[in-house]
């Protein structure tokens, strides 16, 4: 087995009797950012699910370093700093904006929560602002912060984001994708990146991987891809 900090081999996966990941080959490597792009619909966030230990395999295997991951509880993958954000940023409505970072680092003692939240605190300055405002009477923009803060309390070792830019203004988009810039520059960690957006994406990341149709269409270095002709005529519509 090639060496890598996450190993997907071969893996089918999909929802009862409808096919969804047709045989999926994907690494991330220690300190890498890995874009997944490809049209909605492709399996992008599946894979992701398949990860997180939320939806079983049909086939093949997902490894951790020399872990084996696929088949775990979902709890036990998240102990070993695997951790996802999913989709729409999701949050805990009706408790505060602190009290849902405290939920991302419930895992953790009082001092090391204490480093967490100086860390989201800095990346996110209005969080702290909006500390004892409840999560649900905010903009998308700062569910989104709250979101990518309360995975970051989880001291993520291997973090999965899923379309982090969904549904937000330009302005706002550009601020998440900065910050997910300076997250990879200066936490050290391993991020797979699933995003609608491909262009901004494929900036960020060092190797992005297309799916289409429950398959790898393409991979490459992200500098290489955005040149490809190919994949602007198809994927980015140029």
């Amino acid at each position: 087995m090639e060496k890598g900090l996450v190993k997907i081999a071969g893996v089918k996966a999909g929802y009862g009797d409808v096919p969804v990941l047709l045989g999926i080959h994907l690494t991330v490597e220690s300190n890498e950012m890995v874009a997944l792009v490809g049209p909605n619909g492709a399996g992008k966030s599946t894979l992701l699910k398949c990860i997180s230990g939320l939806l079983p395999l049909k086939e093949g295997e997902i490894w951790f370093g020399e872990i084996k991951i696929s088949g775990l509880p979902y709890l036990d993958i998240v102990k070993k700093g695997i951790i996802h954000c999913p989709e729409g940023g999701k949050v805990f409505p009706e408790m505060s904006v602190e009290d849902n970072l405290l939920v991302g680092g419930y895992l953790f003692k009082k001092e090391a929560r204490k480093k967490q939240f100086d860390l989201v605190y800095n990346l996110f300055p209005k969080l702290l602002q909006r500390r004892r405002q409840l999560a649900g009477t905010l903009s998308g923009g700062e569910r989104q912060m709250v979101a990518l803060g309360l995975a970051l309390m989880s001291r993520p070792a291997f973090l999965m984001m899923d379309e982090p830019s969904l549904g937000l203004a330009p302005v706002i988009k550009k601020a998440i994708f900065k910050t997910i810039d300076m997250i990879k520059g200066e936490q050290k960690i391993s991020i797979l990146l699933v995003e609608q957006d491909a262009f901004s994406a494929l900036e960020l990341a060092d190797r992005s991987y297309v799916l289409d149709h429950g398959m790898i269409a393409m991979q490459a270095d992200s500098k290489a891809l955005l040149q490809n002709g190919e994949f602007k005529r198809i994927y980015m519509g140029l």
